[in-house]
């Protein structure tokens, strides 16, 4: 436990060092947030936020994993699987600010490297790690052998969080304020189980989310863009797979789940009804849109997460 706290500690004291300089860099580079028209109107003061900031988390996360930690294939898999997905939310943020292409990435270029990088960590994972491809199933004991099929498991996974977190990213420290919480129940799942680096791992994911805090709360300074969303959730997605919590997963990580389904209840709603359910999807739009203010909004999700996140630990122990 003290060797998690310095690395939570170690991790959020360079994201806080290293902060002033990034930042400054990405507005050097003039690679600001482009707010969409169709939003709640009071974030379009929020338009020439630098953004791309989710390399800050990242390099701390990274320098705190290696130092606390030797670099196994354990270790490094799980930060070349959090850099490849951010690698693909970089291309795809750099063709927004940079390149000035609204869309970015084509969809099927981003989800096909999404899907592509979800097999191969499902390979990698099950073959090179030793995960296996049992499938455990929670309150029941049962234990299910997926085969080969459990890499595709591994990419759905990884493809819906990262996806749910980037839906979850839009409101000043919401994404980095829940993934907070549900890296703290993983660090919590992976030292009962006696998984060190791991441990280490998610204890540095949750500093790095904690030191960006201190410029992603609103007002933010910085954010984090796809290059952060995405790389929150390959990581958790990592986390899930190695403790082989998949299936607990959609409870600790209850807010993405809440948020990425009012996005596709909306859709449907309107497709099928012409009727919207909700003021704005995803769901965090809807409580601005009623007249909450943005801070109220982030610390109830934040509030929501610690209770799915302790809901989710006690589920593993039934």
């Amino acid at each position: 436990m003290a060797e998690a706290l310095k690395t939570l500690g170690l991790a959020a004291a360079i994201t806080i060092i290293l902060g002033p300089a990034v930042i400054a860099i990405l507005r050097r580079l003039k690679a600001g947030q482009t707010i969409r028209n169709d939003g709640p109107r009071r974030h379009m003061t929020k338009t020439g936020t630098p953004t791309m900031g989710g390399i800050l988390f990242l390099t701390s996360l990274t320098m705190a994993s290696l130092v606390m930690a030797p670099p196994s294939p354990l270790m490094l898999s799980a930060l070349i699987l959090t850099w490849g997905y951010a690698l693909i939310g970089l291309a795809d943020d750099g063709l927004k600010v940079v390149f000035h292409r609204p869309l970015g990435l084509y969809a099927r270029q981003k989800l096909g490297g999404q899907v592509l990088l979800g097999l191969v960590g499902g390979v990698v994972a099950m073959l090179w790690l030793g995960r296996g491809s049992a499938l455990q199933v929670p309150l029941t004991g049962l234990t299910l052998d997926l085969g080969w099929s459990y890499p595709l498991l591994a990419a759905l996974l990884l493809v819906a969080t990262t996806n749910a977190v980037n839906l979850t990213d839009g409101l000043d420290g919401l994404a980095a304020g829940i993934t907070l919480w549900v890296a703290l129940a993983y660090g919590l799942i992976a030292l009962a189980g006696g998984e060190r680096e791991l441990v280490i791992f998610a204890a540095a994911l949750a500093g790095g989310c904690l030191g960006f805090l201190a410029y992603n709360f609103h007002p933010a300074k910085v954010f984090m863009g796809d290059t952060g969303s995405l790389a929150l959730g390959a990581a958790i997605g990592f986390l899930a797979i190695m403790t082989r919590t998949e299936l607990v997963l959609p409870v600790l990580g209850g807010v993405y789940v809440i948020e990425a389904l009012s996005v596709i209840l909306q859709v449907a709603s309107f497709r099928l009804t012409g009727r919207r359910l909700f003021r704005m999807s995803p769901l965090h739009h809807h409580f601005e849109l009623a007249g909450w203010p943005e801070t109220r909004v982030v610390i109830f999700f934040w509030a929501l997460a610690i209770v799915l996140a302790i809901a989710g630990l006690y589920v593993l122990t039934i």
